[in-house]
This record gives structure tokens, sequence and C-alpha cells, in this order.
């Protein structure tokens, strides 16, 4: 099942809103805060089994990594391996790419997701 709903609230209502819904462990989602005049945007994703992912978004809706966290990268990889895995985490990559079949079902697509209990 897939829902959608749009939101107006003061900066931070995305946050709150992830941490309410990550109670109930099984459910796939993101919230989206669009920036403001005094704030950056951000995307809250949660996929179970993979926890959350916090991206810090343009207006244009494009993720931004802060200076900071990419010399800290810099530090942490020895290999150009070590170096791609992290720049894969720090944009997201993983949780975009489990998130991307409900996102398509916004258009006005069916969507049918198929998963094996066992």
């Amino acid at each position: 099942m897939r829902a959608e709903a749009g939101w107006a609230g003061p900066v931070g209502t995305a946050a709150e809103l992830a941490k309410a819904l990550s109670k109930w462990p099984m459910l796939v989602f993101e919230a989206t805060e669009d920036a403001t005049s005094i704030s950056d945007g951000e995307r809250l994703a949660f996929v179970p089994g993979r926890g959350f992912h916090r991206s810090t978004v343009s207006v244009n809706g494009d993720v931004v990594v802060g200076e900071e966290r990419l010399h800290g990268l810099l530090a942490r990889a020895r290999t150009s391996d070590e170096f791609r895995y992290g720049l894969t985490e720090l944009l997201g990559t993983a949780w975009d790419a489990e998130l991307e079949p409900y996102r398509r079902g916004g258009d006005g697509a069916p969507v049918s997701l198929l998963h094996q209990v066992g």
C-alpha cells in the first residue's frame, strides 16, 4: 500500500513526523521539508533493516553534502572503492533505490510490490 500527504508546519516538522512514523518499524517512508528563507530543506528516509537517512536538500530537491562531511569521507577512505561507497552513503543512494518504486506510484502508475515472507 502507498499513501502520500502534503503538509505545512514550522521548521522541524519533518523530523517530528519521521520520529513518530518510525515507531512503526514495518513502514517504508520519507518525509521532505522544503527549504525556507531561514533554513535548508531536508529529506528523512526510513527503510526497515536499513534505518534512517537524513539529507539536506536544495530548493530544486538535489541532495546537498556539506563540506565537513566530504572532508570526513576523504580522511576515512583508504581506497577509491571506499570513497565511492562512502559517497553513495552520503547521498542516500541505497535508500533512494528502495523508495523509488513507491515514488513512481505517485505519478498515477500502478505499483505492485511482492515480498516473500518465510
